[in-house]
């Protein structure tokens, strides 16, 4: 039977304990002042009045939230959510093969390296690129009119397609990333003893290997979704006047309307759905887990799934 701790390991005790606080304080101090204060300031304002002048008046008000009833603004919103989920698909169907290709390869610091590059450029920078490419003037333009498959340039700018595939550039690597860190965790021989079992190499992909990736393709979706929602710059840059983006009605409400209570109103919308977003996917990454750690017992319940499609 141990006796009492002695004076020394008791002041010990109270010594990690007070610098445990203090480490997670500056932390805890960080997110208040950059992340819980900026989302109260929203919450708030999108609840008072607009100032005549810009700004806020310290009245009550819901006039910012009867306004997003606007018909327009419900098509701005049913636009965000349609780009947004398109470029999130086209990525994540594009990120899959890259990052299942790195997995397998034996250059996968390399490989890396190449896709970690485009973060060395401002974002601008790269936008600008795009337009350069795709301009009237542009290399492809001059392309096309060089080995004669047109004979004046075509307009590919300034509409929603090419709002998406500029989306799908800037947050490819956000996905090839993390699937990439998953994929590379994977057995690659349940692929072949599900081949040796009968299951075509397709079939083996989509009963066995997708199934065993879906954290990381959660978190692909939700490292590319939840930017691309938000989006600004791309849709001002390389969009139309019907490319335009909750992003871009916010920050033309702050800074020509001064309209800040709607501005701020538009932003809770975009936390309320990027936060469900998150919940859901959160969900479902747990339900897998459970769904995995149940299976541990029995590791031959992928190929047997693989044998019954087959």
């Amino acid at each position: 039977m141990s006796g009492p701790a002695s004076p020394r390991r008791r002041s010990e005790g109270n010594f990690d304990k007070n610098f445990g606080l203090l480490y997670s304080s500056g932390m805890a101090i960080w997110f208040t002042v950059f992340f819980l204060a900026p989302l109260v300031i929203i919450v708030v304002y999108s609840f008072l009045k607009k100032g005549l002048y810009g700004g806020v008046e310290p009245v009550f008000s819901l006039d910012a939230y009867r306004s997003l009833s606007n018909p327009s603004f419900l098509i701005v919103t049913a636009r965000t959510i349609i780009t947004s989920i398109a470029a999130t698909i086209i990525t994540i169907f594009i990120a899959l093969p890259c990052g299942y290709f790195m997995a397998k390869s034996r250059n996968q610091t390399f490989l890396l390296l190449l896709i970690i590059i485009p973060f060395w450029t401002n974002f601008l920078i790269r936008v600008f690129a795009w337009m350069n490419i795709l301009g009237n003037s542009g290399f492809l333009n001059d392309f096309l009119i060089r080995i004669g498959l047109v004979n004046d340039y075509i307009h590919f700018l300034y509409n929603q397609r090419v709002v998406v595939l500029v989306l799908v550039y800037m947050y490819l690597p956000y996905a090839i990333l993390p699937l990439f860190s998953t994929i590379d965790k994977f057995d690659f021989s349940l692929l072949e003893a599900a081949r040796d079992l009968g299951a075509s190499k397709f079939v083996s992909m989509i009963r066995v290997l997708l199934p065993n990736i879906r954290s990381g393709i959660y978190t692909a979706v939700l490292f590319t979704f939840i930017p691309i929602f938000g989006a600004y710059a791309v849709p001002l840059l390389v969009g139309g006047k019907d490319s335009y983006m909750l992003g871009n009605i916010i920050a033309d409400q702050l800074t020509k309307s001064r309209n800040w209570p709607l501005a701020s109103a538009i932003s809770m919308v975009l936390t309320v759905v990027t936060t469900a977003g998150v919940i859901v996917m959160m969900n479902l990454q747990r339900r897998d887990a459970k769904r995995l750690s149940d299976l541990k017992g029995s590791p031959d319940t992928a190929l047997e799934s693989a044998r019954g499609s087959s």
